[in-house]
C-alpha cells in the first residue's frame, strides 16, 4: 500500500470520528426535558384536613355526692338506660341513722316550741289579770307587779321565737339528711347508653370532684347524635365557617366515609399560649390548635366514642375554574419578570404589577411558547388536590411546565424546553384536598 493511500485512509477515519458525535448531537433535541400540561377548566375543591376523635354530642359523667360502699350495681357497660332508671345503690345505713337523729331533733325542737308557747300564754294571762285588777282599783296592783308581768310576757315571746328558729333549723337538718339518704340511689340523668363503667359492686364510691379521677362511677352517653372533634391549625381556622360540609374517615371503619357539617368552632386555642413552655407560647415555635366540632349525618349504631378520626372540611369550591398544576407554581426574583407581548392584557398588567412589587420573590409559572419557557406571574385562588385556581396571568389552552420539580427549580426565563415522552395533559376533576399549600 502506497503512502498516499495510507494517508487517505487515516484522514477518512479521523473525519468519521469527528462527524459521528456531531451527527448524534444534531439528532438529539435541544432543551430541558419537562412535563407539559395544558391550562384547562376543572372543578376544584379546597379543604382543610385535621385529626381528632369521635364523641357523643351529649354525655354525663356520673359521680357520687356521698361516700359509701356500693351494695347494688344494676347496669353493665353498653346497656341502654332510661331517664331516672336506678343505676346503682350505696349502703344507706349511716344515712338512715342520720335521718332518724334529725327527726328526733325536730321532735325535741317542736316540744320546746310548744312549751315556749304555753309559757307565753300563761304570762299573757297573768298580765291581763293584773290589768283587770288595776282597772277596778289601782291600789290592788303595784307598779312593780305590772312592770314585772309585762317583762315576763316579753321574755316569753323571745323564747317562743327562739324555739321556732330551733324548729326551722331541725327541719332543715332533717331535709338535708333525707337528701343525703336519697343520694344513696343513683339514677340515670338522661336516656342513653352506658359507655363507661368504672366501678364494681362492693367497691367504695368516693365523693366526686373535678380533680379526682377515681371519683367517676360511670358515663351515660346519647349515641344518637355523634360528633367528630378535630384540632385545626391556627392558620386554617379563618377559612372555616359554621355549616361547612366535611368528609370524615374513622380508623375503625377504613372502607367507609362519613359526612357531617361544622357545628362549633372554638374561640380559644386548645392550649393557651401563656400555659406553654416559657410562657411565650407561639413565640417559641409551638403549634397553636383550635378545636372544631363536626356533627355527623346519620351516625351508625355501631359507632363508639373516642374512636380516632380525621376530617376534610370543605372551605371553598369552584366549578369550571381555570386551573394550573400545583407543582407548576414557583417563585423567581422580580428582576427576572417581564410582560410578554403575546399575553392577554390582564396577564400583561399582572406581570407589570409584579415587576413593580417591592417583594424579593414573585409567584408565577413557566408558559411554553415555541419551545421556549417564559416565566409569567400569576395570581392564584383556592388550592385543590393537584391544581391551583388561577385568577390571572394565563389563558385556557396555554401550555405550562408541570414538572419535574428539579427541572422547574433550575429553569430560567427564556430556556429551551422539550416535552417528556410520557408528558400528557390531564384534566380530571380535583377531589377534596388538604390545605397544605406545598409548592
Amino acid at each position: 500500500m502506497t503512502r498516499g493511500r495510507k494517508w487517505g485512509i487515516g484522514l477518512s477515519i479521523v473525519t468519521v470520528l469527528i462527524a459521528v458525535p456531531v451527527i448524534i448531537a444534531a439528532m438529539q433535541p435541544n432543551g430541558t426535558e419537562v412535563r407539559i400540561e395544558d391550562v384547562r377548566r376543572l372543578d376544584l375543591v379546597s379543604a382543610v384536613n385535621a385529626s381528632g376523635w369521635i364523641r357523643p354530642n351529649r354525655k354525663v359523667d356520673v359521680q357520687s355526692d356521698i361516700m359509701g360502699r356500693i351494695t347494688q350495681l344494676s347496669v353493665v357497660e353498653g346497656q341502654n338506660v332510661r331517664r331516672d332508671q336506678v343505676l346503682l345503690r350505696i349502703d344507706p345505713t349511716q344515712y338512715e341513722a342520720a335521718v332518724e337523729r334529725s327527726r328526733g331533733m325536730l321532735a325535741e325542737s317542736q316540744a320546746r316550741e310548744a312549751q315556749a308557747r304555753a309559757n307565753l300564754l300563761q304570762a299573757q294571762r297573768n298580765l291581763d289579770r293584773l290589768r283587770q285588777l288595776a282597772g277596778i282599783d289601782t291600789t290592788l296592783v303595784s307598779g312593780q307587779q305590772m312592770e314585772e308581768s309585762e317583762t315576763q310576757v316579753t321574755v316569753q315571746k323571745e323564747l317562743l321565737e327562739a324555739a321556732q328558729y330551733g324548729v326551722s333549723q331541725a327541719r332543715a337538718s332533717l331535709n338535708e339528711a333525707q337528701d343525703r339518704l336519697s343520694r344513696t340511689v343513683i339514677r340515670a340523668p338522661m336516656d342513653g347508653t352506658i359507655t363507661r363503667l368504672e366501678v364494681e359492686e362492693g367497691e367504695t364510691a368516693i365523693v366526686g370532684t373535678m380533680n379526682n379521677a377515681g371519683s367517676l362511677l360511670l358515663t351515660v352517653s346519647d349515641l344518637s347524635v355523634m360528633e367528630a372533634v378535630v384540632r385545626v391549625d391556627e392558620t386554617d381556622v379563618p377559612d372555616i365557617q359554621l355549616g361547612d360540609s366535611a368528609e370524615i374517615t374513622i380508623d375503625a371503619f377504613p372502607r367507609r366515609r362519613f359526612t357531617g357539617r361544622v357545628s362549633e368552632i372554638s374561640h380559644s386555642s386548645v392550649r393557651p399560649p401563656e400555659s406553654m413552655a416559657g410562657g411565650t407560647g407561639a413565640g417559641q415555635g409551638q403549634a397553636v390548635d383550635f378545636e372544631v366540632v363536626i356533627r355527623l349525618d346519620q351516625p351508625p349504631p355501631e359507632l363508639r366514642p373516642d374512636l380516632s378520626a380525621s376530617a376534610d372540611i370543605v372551605t371553598d369550591m369552584r366549578n369550571g375554574a381555570l386551573a394550573i398544576p400545583i407543582i407548576a407554581l414557583t417563585v423567581r426574583e422580580r428582576g427576572e419578570v417581564e410582560a410578554l407581548p403575546q399575553e392577554d392584557p390582564q396577564a400583561s398588567a399582572a406581570a407589570a404589577s409584579a415587576a413593580r412589587d417591592a417583594r424579593a420573590d414573585i409567584e408565577g409559572i413557566f408558559v411554553v411558547r415555541g419551545g421556549i419557557a417564559r416565566f409569567v406571574p400569576v395570581l392564584v385562588g383556592i388550592a385543590g388536590r393537584e391544581h391551583f385556581e388561577v385568577l390571572s396571568g394565563v389563558n385556557e389552552g396555554d401550555s405550562v411546565v408541570a414538572g419535574p420539580y428539579e427541572a422547574i427549580r433550575a429553569l430560567r426565563d427564556g430556556d429551551q424546553v422539550r416535552r417528556m415522552a410520557d408528558s400528557t395533559a390531564t384534566g380530571r376533576p380535583v377531589a377534596i384536598t388538604s390545605n397544605d399549600g406545598n409548592r
